[in-house]
C-alpha cells in the first residue's frame, strides 16, 4: 500500500480529522507497524492527495490529521476497449488499468469470449471496486477508472464506438499489421484489444469498416494481460 485511500463516507470527526478501523487500520498496525506521530501518504477517493499525521492508535481505531494539497496524477492518454478476459485474469487486468491511470475501460463481448465469463462474480460492482482500489493504492492514485460492460459486440461497435472515441483515433491491436502502435501519433486515443486468439474476421472487418485502424504491438504473440500492459506502456508518450 503506497497510499492510504480515504472515502468521503469514512468516519470524519471534522473537516481534517478521520478515524479508520477497517482493513486499512489493520494494515497500518500489522504490516506498516505505524506509530503515533508518524506521517503517511493519503488521498481521498475522487479527490486530492497529501499527508496524514497519526494522532491516536487505540481500540476505536486509528485517528489521522489529514492535509490534502496535491492533485491526483495525470490520466493515461489511452482509453481501452478489451474483450472480456478469463475470470482468473480479470482481477489482474483491473489492477493494471488502475495502476496506469486509465480513464475508461470498456469490457466487450467477442466470438471467442466464453459466455460463462460474463457470469463471474468479479464483475460485480463491489469486486470491481476492490480490484481497482488495489491498483490505485499501488500507484498512489485517487481516481478510479470507469469500467463499462458491453455484452453484445455488434451493437457496441456500430452504435457506441464512434461516440466513445469522440474524434480520437481508434487503434485495433492485430498481429501482422503494417503499422506499430509505437509509431502512431502521441495523442489521446482508444485502443481495442481482442481475446485470446484475437478477434474473428467478421469482428475485425466490422470494426475497421467503421473507424478502427489496425496496429501491431510487436513481432511476438502476447497473452491478453501482456498485450494490455504493452499497449499502455507504449502510451506514456
Amino acid at each position: 500500500m503506497n497510499i492510504l485511500l480515504l472515502q468521503p463516507e469514512d468516519h470524519w470527526l471534522d473537516a481534517t480529522t478521520v478515524r479508520i478501523s477497517d482493513r486499512r487500520a489493520v494494515h497500518l498496525r500489522q504490516v506498516s507497524r505505524s506509530a503515533v506521530g508518524e506521517t503517511i501518504r493519503v488521498g481521498v477517493v475522487g479527490g486530492q492527495r497529501g499527508d496524514a499525521l497519526i494522532t491516536a492508535i487505540n481500540a476505536r481505531g486509528i485517528t489521522l490529521a489529514v492535509s490534502l494539497n496535491d492533485p491526483p496524477p495525470a490520466r493515461h492518454r489511452f482509453d481501452i476497449v478489451l474483450a472480456l478476459p478469463r475470470p482468473k485474469m480479470l482481477r489482474r487486468i483491473l489492477r493494471t488499468v488502475a495502476e496506469f491511470g486509465v480513464c475508461n475501460l470498456h469490457l466487450i463481448n467477442s466470438a471467442r469470449v466464453e459466455k460463462s465469463y460474463w457470469q463471474t462474480s468479479l464483475l460485480a460492482a463491489d469486486n470491481v471496486e476492490e480490484a481497482l482500489m488495489s491498483g490505485m493504492e499501488r500507484a498512489r492514485d485517487t481516481v478510479a477508472p470507469v469500467v463499462h460492460q458491453h455484452r453484445l459486440f455488434r451493437p457496441f461497435v456500430e452504435d457506441q464506438l464512434s461516440t466513445i472515441c469522440a474524434g480520437r483515433p481508434c487503434w485495433l491491436a492485430e498481429m501482422g499489421s503494417a503499422t506499430a502502435l509505437a509509431e502512431t501519433p502521441a495523442r489521446p486515443a482508444v485502443v481495442m484489444i481482442g481475446p485470446e486468439g484475437g478477434f474473428v474476421p467478421f469482428e475485425l472487418d466490422l470494426a475497421q469498416s467503421l473507424m478502427a485502424q489496425p496496429v501491431h504491438l510487436g513481432p511476438r504473440v502476447l497473452s491478453v494481460d501482456t498485450a494490455l500492459t504493452a499497449a499502455l506502456a507504449l502510451g506514456w508518450g
